[in-house]
């Protein structure tokens, strides 16, 4: 055999290791193991689009039984949270999904930017102290898979 043969049997037989190794971590993972997905939201126009998505998300794992998920708050986009301001729309979906156990985190900094306590945003929501983005990190530091839509 020559070289390239030797070598292109070991990319072979490492790319079909590989393989196997993803297939079964996936099935390990659907077999038992139920994610935590973090969605990361700044951008108002974004609103309808990232609340779309977590209910597509849940609806695709079969329930929010089948998955943890949270949703963190920053910036502009906060304000389509603030209870005076909500749409139906957005009041309705977050009261559903907290009742489905989809946590809610506002920025801390954020509400004191726009002078909003956590008692003035819709029910369900929590405050991250710290800020969003370090909010985000500590959930990716406990596992959480990271969303930005």
């Amino acid at each position: 055999m020559n070289r390239r043969s030797i070598l292109w049997s070991a990319v072979s037989a490492l790319g079909a290791a590989l393989g196997a190794s993803s297939a079964k971590a996936a099935t390990d993972a659907s077999a038992g193991t139920k994610l935590k997905v973090v969605y990361h939201l700044s951008d108002a126009e974004k609103v309808q689009f990232v609340l779309g998505n977590i209910q597509n998300h849940i609806d695709g794992v079969g329930g929010p039984e089948n998955v943890t998920i949270a949703l963190v708050i920053h910036g502009p986009a906060l304000k389509a949270f603030h209870s005076a301001q909500a749409n139906p729309d957005v009041s309705k979906r977050v009261g559903d999904f907290s009742k489905g156990g989809v946590e809610f985190a506002a920025c801390g900094n954020t509400m004191k930017a726009q002078n909003v306590t956590l008692n003035e945003l819709l029910p369900g929501f929590v405050n991250a102290e710290n800020g969003g983005v370090v909010r985000l990190a500590e959930l990716q530091s406990q596992g959480y898979l990271y969303l930005r839509p």
